[in-house]
């Protein structure tokens, strides 16, 4: 099994509401996980959000937590419900009305790689999936909550980024009025998920380091944005999708040779984003 459900890196001070957080970039294939999949250990990776945590490690330096997944998402994906359990895959799993994500093998226990790769053989049984859930899903979520909790309890809001990456494949056909290609995404779930004044200071970051942005398509947010975005309660969570292209050899799952310069003009965009979260800390009770 993985090491670790998650990794944390705090600040030395919170300065900010804002908390970064990377669930799919979790890398540690262990040889029984390897052994357990018909994939080789390259093939297996391909959904994995490769290189993010690296891109996003800046985060403590601007004074903002930052959660990463131990777990590769292969093995478990905390970017789903816990509930979403895939029958075709586990045993004893029971089909709740139609989901497109299961029903596409990308449930909690993903079925499938990129491309509709199949990970397994045959089926898992349920005391399997639920070890996995009790052991790497649970712990991320208990985590993220406590550092939502702990904005909330300091600035009086949070604000969630959730970082992930995108394969270049996966922009065919959208562009801006411009018709140059997003390289950046943003979700909001349409709004549902945070207040458009801070979305469009997340966009603006991102524009003003010569990015071309996009929002909520062909990603508009998944189950953690939804879990977590409640505007109404000043608690705001934007999935950030990168262009794989920009910054790695998708093919071989390397860093390419502008990944030095973007880690640099990412580093930049993340004090941006930090700085919409600075607040005063409240004065103690006397």
């Amino acid at each position: 099994m993985p090491a670790a459900a998650f990794h944390l890196s705090r600040p030395l001070q919170r300065r900010t509401s804002v908390i970064f957080a990377s669930p799919h970039s979790g890398s540690d294939y262990t040889p029984a996980f390897v052994r357990q999949s018909v994939l080789d250990r390259h093939t297996i990776r391909s959904s994995e959000d490769a290189f993010v945590d690296l891109l996003f490690e800046p985060a403590s330096d601007f004074g903002a937590p930052f959660l990463k997944a131990g777990a590769p998402r292969a093995y478990v994906d905390l970017n789903r419900n816990a509930d979403e359990l895939d029958p075709a895959l586990i045993e004893g799993a029971r089909r709740h009305g139609h989901n497109p994500r299961v029903a596409s093998g990308l449930g909690v226990i993903p079925r499938v790689v990129a491309n509709g790769r199949a990970i397994y053989s045959g089926k898992l049984s349920m005391d399997e999936a639920n070890k996995r859930i009790d052991r790497y899903w649970r712990p991320y979520h208990e985590a993220l909550q406590q550092l939502i909790d702990e904005s909330n309890v300091i600035f009086g809001q949070a604000i969630l980024i959730d970082c992930h990456s995108m394969p270049h494949e996966a922009l065919d056909g959208v562009a801006r009025g411009s018709g140059r290609r997003p390289q950046i995404v943003l979700g909001d779930r349409f709004g549902a998920a945070a207040d458009s004044d801070v979305v469009e200071r997340i966009e603006a970051a991102f524009s003003a380091a010569g990015l071309v942005v996009s929002r909520n398509s062909p990603f508009a947010g998944a189950f953690i944005t939804q879990a977590y975005g409640r505007p109404s309660r000043n608690q705001h969570a934007v999935q950030i999708e990168i262009d794989r292209s920009v910054y790695m050899d998708e093919r071989r799952i390397r860093p390419n040779r502008n990944f030095d310069d973007f880690r640099k003009i990412l580093r930049g965009v993340i004090a941006d984003i930090a700085d919409i979260g600075q607040g005063e800390m409240p004065l103690a009770a006397e």
